[in-house]
């Protein structure tokens, strides 16, 4: 499979890339469940609603302090997490909006599952 995208890859480079404007860039994963990492808030997942530079608009989002079986945040919203009850994942709160998003990493099914399946952790 890695094979199969370096050569999709390269087939890109040398033909050349589609012209992508900031603004499609931005709205590309609207709509649709991602995880959002912040310069200094955290990690989060919800559904983006609007992207204006590092600005996010989510709604249903919760908060992720800290994750125990996944080496990444590529691998978390990729197949969620093995042992979800030691993850510590907050409330999910109706809006949210970050500031100084530095990632977004749209999800698969699978982990949004097993996020959304995970225990409040509150105090």
């Amino acid at each position: 499979m890695l094979k199969e995208i370096m050569k999709e890859v390269i087939k890109e480079e040398l033909l050349g890339k589609k012209e992508t404007s900031k603004e499609s860039l931005s709205k590309q994963f609207e709509g649709k469940v991602c995880m959002f990492r912040t310069d200094s808030a955290g990690v989060h997942f919800g559904t983006l609603v609007e992207k204006d530079r590092q600005e996010c608009l989510l709604k249903n989002s919760r908060r992720i302090y800290s994750w125990a079986k996944a080496c990444s945040l590529s691998q978390l919203a990729m197949e969620g997490d093995k042992d979800i009850e030691n993850c510590k994942i907050a409330m999910i709160v109706d809006e949210i909006i970050l500031d100084q998003v530095i990632e977004v990493i749209p999800m698969t099914n699978e982990a949004i599952k097993i996020l959304l399946g995970a225990p409040v952790w509150k105090k």
